[in-house]
């Protein structure tokens, strides 16, 4: 008779162990870890107990994820607040540089922008073709320790000590208009495997806090109102 239909048996039969209760009382199995011998139901209190503590850890797991998710929302919340009181262009890349870097704690942001402005801030400062085609292929918010040598040259700092990024496109209607890349010297800030949910909101954020900054938006993204026919 095989294990596995020993098993089966024994569930398809649970009066056994009221039957049999002392004489499965007198069986020992050798302990998981000491070695020594100990009665069928210590084992099974045993088995129990580790089952427990491994619930218990993956409860506190989720618990701390629970808590990191509602710090991140709200930081969130507070720089879409501050993205809203901003008066101007200059004033909400201050907003924003303010919030990532001291809310966040991301040390370094580099920001492009690529549309039709007078504007004298270096985040218009010209971009080569190859920067336009890398955000049309960023599809999603990209994590890693690679950026191009062009989008590298935007920090203001020691490049060789930057070990992470994580770079994602600004659209408005689906095309992008800019790119914003972050970067760290720790390597595991920002890693390939990690979730990408809140960059993702964050770059809705930016690109609708910029859309509704510069004028040549204005037109095109204004909602449209429905009215009733009198």
């Amino acid at each position: 008779m095989q294990p596995n239909e020993i098993v089966a048996w024994l569930r398809d039969n649970p009066e056994f162990f009221d039957q049999y209760a002392d004489e499965l009382a007198e069986i020992y199995v050798p302990h998981t870890h000491r070695g020594q011998a100990i009665s069928l139901a210590e084992r099974q209190l045993l088995t129990l107990r580790e089952k427990n503590r491994s619930l218990e850890l993956r409860l506190g797991d989720l618990l701390q994820f629970g808590e990191e998710n509602d710090h991140i929302s709200e930081k969130l919340h507070q720089l879409s607040v501050s993205l809203m009181q901003a008066d101007d262009l200059a004033s909400m890349i201050g907003t924003l540089e303010y919030h990532l870097q001291h809310r966040f704690g991301i040390p370094h942001i580099a920001l492009r922008l690529w549309l039709d402005s007078d504007c004298n801030l270096r985040e218009f400062a010209p971009v080569g073709d190859a920067v336009q085609k890398l955000a049309q292929n960023l599809v999603s918010p990209y994590c890693g320790p690679y950026v191009t040598d062009e989008v590298l040259s935007w920090f203001e700092c020691d490049t060789t000590t930057l070990k992470s990024f994580a770079q994602f496109a600004l659209r408005t209607g689906g095309e992008p208009f800019g790119v914003l890349v972050m970067a760290s010297e720790d390597i595991e800030r920002f890693y390939p495997d990690m979730g990408t949910l809140y960059l993702q909101r964050l770059s809705d954020l930016v690109s609708a806090s910029i859309r509704r900054a510069v004028p040549q938006f204005a037109p095109d993204d204004e909602p449209m109102l429905l009215t009733e026919e009198v």
